[in-house]
């Protein structure tokens, strides 16, 4: 019995051999993992770990796998598989069967080619990118970080934390304007410029010069910042060239159906490679839905667990950023509670309330969750403010 493979080595994949393990599955489960490190948590990557605060980020003890008989196939990554066969071809040369398939290979960071390769030239996707940018951070003295989305703006303020001045260049009007929307960015951009961070939006970066490594960044407007260091977080792509010319569909990520099968037989998506029902979804806590899900459907259960409200937050300095629900740029925005450096924002689409964002008022953004479920009016939410 081939049993289930997961390829994939991320919070997907363990939570989706997590629910197995939890409803029964008795059978082989096996994760392979492109890098060689076992599954680690990504969040703290651009946060507690970048400052050095912690060292370890893994999702479980190597006795989570061994007593729950699941194998780890590291440092190896899948090339490509046979859906007829039902095999995974990895690239050391070895075919893997498989009853059932799950993907779960995540993102993989966009880069700026035209930039080349010089030294100080930093990306933040992996832990292996982390231990590499925090060793640069300890000497730098400059640091440019390109792109002002959740990645850019947490470094950004890691950065800041480590004393490194840091530039935030971002081509959009605000931080995280595409989003939370400018009035939102706005507010998130205070925070920045409140900590020392030099905020620019509204350009972006033409080009990176330097000899042996990182000296300055030239920008659209003609400014020239100096720099050790630059960071490139301009966002992630879904990490599914390896299907390219299999029977499984992908467009933005692989094409799934609502409980997470794709197009091919016997084949699943999960996390943020998996494109549900339309959607897309790159936050953490979604996994754990979608995992269950998932697995309910693929062990032909009818406890098929339905998504709920979707949340995501970020740590930036001493400020929780939460958000509750699907926020659209495009979206009125209400300001209920702004002291300066803690807001409250709810969001209004066709007068009905869609989401929720709060920074530092944590208690006033779980409050929202029933009302964004039930798509109360935003008249009802506001009467009280």
């Amino acid at each position: 019995m081939s049993g289930v493979l997961i390829v994939g080595a991320g919070l997907a994949a363990v939570r989706t051999a997590e629910q197995l393990r939890r409803n029964g599955f008795g059978d082989p489960i096996t994760i392979v993992g492109a890098e060689e490190h076992p599954p680690y948590d990504r969040p703290p990557l651009s946060k507690q770990m970048l400052r050095g605060e912690v060292d370890d980020v893994a999702l479980k003890p190597a006795s989570f796998y061994e007593n729950n008989s699941i194998t780890l196939r590291l440092g190896v990554p899948a090339i490509g598989f046979d859906a007829g066969a039902h095999t995974v071809e990895l690239a050391d040369g070895q075919l893997l069967g498989y009853d059932q398939l799950v993907i779960a290979t995540g993102l993989v960071p966009n880069r700026i080619a035209a930039f080349g390769d010089l030294d100080g030239l930093c990306v933040l996707r992996s832990l292996d990118d982390c231990v590499a940018l925090q060793r640069r951070a300890a000497s730098a003295r400059r640091a440019v970080v390109i792109g002002a989305g959740f990645i850019g703006c947490e470094v950004a303020a890691s950065l800041r934390g480590l004393g490194v001045q840091v530039t935030l260049v971002e081509p959009q009007p605000a931080p995280l304007a595409g989003v939370l929307g400018e009035q939102a960015g706005a507010l998130i951009a205070r925070l920045h410029h409140d900590e020392g961070v030099d905020v620019r939006t509204g350009v972006a970066v033409e080009s990176i010069s330097g000899g042996d490594g990182v000296e300055s960044v030239t920008l659209s407007d003609g400014s020239v910042i100096e720099a050790d260091l630059v960071v490139v977080g301009i966002g992630s792509r879904p990490a599914s060239d390896w299907l390219t010319g299999s029977d499984v569909e992908v467009a933005d990520g692989v094409v799934c159906d609502a409980v997470g099968r794709t197009s091919a037989r016997d084949v699943w998506a999960v996390g943020d490679v998996a494109c549900w029902d339309g959607n897309r979804v790159e936050h953490w806590s979604n996994v754990a839905d979608q995992a269950r899900t998932l697995v309910a459907a693929m062990l032909n259960s009818e406890a098929v667990v339905s998504p709920g409200v979707p949340y995501f937050w970020s740590d930036q300095y001493d400020v929780k950023i939460q958000c509750l629900g699907r926020p659209r740029a495009g979206d009125t925005v209400h300001v209920v509670d702004d002291d300066g450096r803690r807001f409250l924002a709810y969001y209004e689409r066709d007068g009905v309330l869609v989401a929720v964002v709060g920074a530092g008022i944590p208690e006033k953004v779980r409050a929202a969750r029933a009302g964004i479920a039930a798509g109360v009016a935003i008249a009802d939410v506001l009467a009280p403010v």
